[in-house]
């Protein structure tokens, strides 16, 4: 249970909450191997290789501090309907599957750790793929014989 409480925490309207929710998404992106971080469309964008698997959205339509991740088949709709206060159709990706995560509310970190990574191994190249799983090769998400 600590560990949960301690996985989950707030970030509130402040710009400081602001940046630092943006800072610890940029943490968890760059931790991935060979993610590069790469402006996009005037927002901090996460890439692996070629493909975009992340990119912020702070205040990019709306007050809202938020990230969109690529995603699985399902993801998303089975996200927003559980909890829309936490995620979103993001616009022109959410057409794609993409999920829109919120960043200025309560943040469950680890699940946010597992929507990133899932993102990087639905876009990344075999080799990076590989390298974020210790050398074993990996099918994206979604890919394997049950998804």
């Amino acid at each position: 249970m600590a560990d949960q409480a301690a996985a989950v925490g707030s970030a509130g309207p402040g710009e400081g909450a602001r940046r630092a929710a943006v800072e610890r998404l940029r943490a968890v992106c760059l931790a991935l191997p060979g993610a590069e971080e790469r402006p996009s469309h005037g927002e901090a964008a996460w890439f692996a290789g070629r493909p975009m698997f992340a990119t912020t959205a702070d205040r990019h339509h709306d007050e809202r501090t938020a990230f969109w991740a690529a995603a699985a088949a399902g993801v998303q709709e089975h996200l927003v309907a559980a909890d829309p206060e936490r995620f979103f159709r993001p616009p022109y990706v959410g057409g794609r599957g993409w999920i829109g995560v919120y960043l200025d509310v309560a943040v469950d970190w680890r699940q946010v750790e597992d929507l990133v990574l899932d993102a990087f191994l639905l876009v990344a190249p075999a080799r990076l793929r590989a390298a974020a799983s210790g050398g074993r090769p990996v099918r994206p998400p979604g890919t394997g014989p049950t998804g």
